[in-house]
């Protein structure tokens, strides 16, 4: 047999830092605000879709970005110093959309006449339905329940999700990055081709002492070069006559976050008023909270690679989930109108900046909260259009899938058995969730249409998701077809010694809790 010219690694090549690895103090700052950046994408996207459904006006919208930019702040820092330690960014998701709308549509809410009244009903409906809901993961992971399910993941079952989060993602979270880029091609498409320049073809170029400035800052220089180009457009009267939803994508001065946004605001627990509970609601949640617990397994294998670290242990997971549960329970709290989970887009830019830096996530999380309570700053980088934003989706979550795709190197892909597993969960991954997705979008419910609304929101939360049905999918093949003899194959001599915490010695270099805390918190 010939020589295996590219055997399997452990660890990607050309990452310069790893999790507990730091770039100098000024490349951390700037890096870390480079992250705040990436992330306001979704922080504006989903309260400028709900807030007006819900009958909020301009105002309430900005605050419920401030909000979520306070709270993600909060919860990104827990989970970077209690949770899995990994240097992930939590932000809001789309998984809550449909559940979310499902309570907006509850007919005792549409009927109240006044849109600030029905605003303030519908918020607290959410934030009620949010905290019941963020329990479940809060049982799952503190109770090692997620933890124990983990242990029937392999490479071979894990690839095809963590793919799903890259390939999947851009279809329901971002409503089609490239249509997003296509309503704007000015912006969308310069924006694309320049941030693959810089990236990728000018990497090595350094014109300021050592520092690879267009390979570890390529969102700062790219936004600020498209951002001030379409503050030319805008200016010059080039979308005056345009239809209303290109301005709304390309004008930067059409989300009106600026003018309405207080100089300064401090967002607060209850802020919209006393939660209200029902059970429909909550029951409908929780089907999101099921995605985001996926979701958010998948992006934390995907971040560990890029960061240089081993995958998460059980234990580990189980407690950053119990730590997500934890700023879900916060979401609801200070009424983000959205639950949390791991940001796709910003585990991307950690390949992307071959920076894995825990630092920079935790410096970003201060960004996050000192830029919401100055609410015209804030507002500023928010006004950034969204097709700006989308041409970065559209190269951060190929990578993430890529990088779910190199886990299949520790497995035996010669083997039918598990091309079938690979192929059979990315194509159902892929297909069902556009299935459901179109059935939506001709008919305005999904394919699962009953007289009871909170079972068809939480079917069709989950089967929207695109990696919530490839884990569904691969873990269920991976663990009943030709199990004994094919644990070579799915890749467990290289994955079992990251099954527990004691299992390599890297793992406790990685995830051991700060401040001693191992001591109350011993790892099982």
């Amino acid at each position: 047999m010939a020589d295996i010219s590219h055997p399997p690694m452990e660890q990607l090549q050309d990452l310069e830092y790893c999790i507990d690895s730091n770039p100098p103090w000024v490349e951390t700052v700037l890096l870390a605000f480079q992250n705040y950046i990436l992330m306001l994408g979704t922080s504006v996207m989903i309260p400028s879709i709900l807030v007006p459904l819900m009958g909020g006006n301009s105002g309430d919208k900005v605050r419920v970005i401030q909000t979520i930019l306070f709270v993600s702040g909060i919860n990104t820092l827990l989970q970077a110093l209690f949770g899995t330690r990994l240097p992930t960014v939590v932000g809001g998701s789309y998984a809550y959309v449909v559940p979310i709308l499902y309570i907006i549509g509850d007919s005792s809410l549409q009927r109240i006449p006044d849109p600030q009244e029905r605003f303030l009903r519908t918020m607290r409906a959410v934030q009620g339905a949010l905290i019941i809901a963020s329990s479940l993961q809060i049982i799952l992971g503190y109770s090692q329940l997620w933890g124990i399910f983990s242990r029937f993941f392999s490479p071979l079952g894990m690839a095809p999700v963590i793919g799903l989060v890259g390939l999947g993602l851009f279809e329901r979270g971002f409503p089609k990055c490239i249509s997003i880029v296509g309503n704007c091609v000015e912006i969308g498409i310069p924006m694309f081709l320049l941030i693959i320049g810089l990236s990728q073809y000018m990497k090595h170029y350094r014109p300021f002492r050592d520092v690879p400035i267009f390979e570890r800052f390529p969102v700062i220089i790219c936004v600020s070069i498209i951002w001030l180009y379409a503050l030319i457009l805008t200016a010059g009267g080039a979308y005056r006559h345009r239809p209303a939803k290109t301005q709304d994508s390309c004008r930067t001065d059409r989300a009106n976050l600026i003018s309405t946004a207080p100089w300064f605001k401090f967002p607060y627990p209850l802020q919209w008023g006393p939660p209200t509970f029902d059970a429909g609601h909550s029951v409908a949640m929780m089907a999101a909270v099921l995605v985001s617990l996926a979701e958010s397994t998948a992006a934390y294998k995907a971040a560990s690679r890029l960061a240089i670290a081993t995958p998460p242990p059980a234990y580990v997971l189980s407690r950053g989930i119990g730590w997500q549960g934890i700023g879900i329970l916060l979401d609801g709290l200070f009424g983000t109108g959205t639950g949390s989970t791991v940001s796709v887009e910003n585990v991307g830019l950690l390949g992307l900046t071959r920076v894995g830096s825990r630092r920079v996530v935790q410096i970003s999380a201060g960004f996050m909260i000192f830029f919401s309570m100055l609410g015209k700053f804030g507002a500023l980088f928010a006004s950034i259009p969204f097709p700006i934003f989308a041409a970065m989706y559209c190269v951060l979550f190929g990578l993430v899938a890529s990088v779910g795709l190199s886990f299949l190197q520790f497995t035996n892909m010669n083997s039918m058995r598990n091309l079938i597993i690979t192929g059979l969960s990315l194509f159902l991954g892929i297909s069902v969730p556009q299935y459901f997705n179109d059935s939506w979008g001709s008919s305005g419910h999904g394919p699962v249409h009953t007289r009871a609304g909170w079972f068809n929101a939480f079917l069709n939360t989950i089967f929207l998701s695109p990696p919530t049905v490839g884990l569904i999918v691969s873990v269920f093949l991976d663990n009943t077809l030709e199990v004994e003899k094919s644990k070579k194959d799915r890749g467990m001599p290289w994955w079992v010694k990251f099954r527990t915490f004691r299992g390599d010695n890297r793992n406790e270099e990685f995830y051991t809790l700060p401040f001693n805390l191992n001591r109350f918190f011993p790892p099982t």
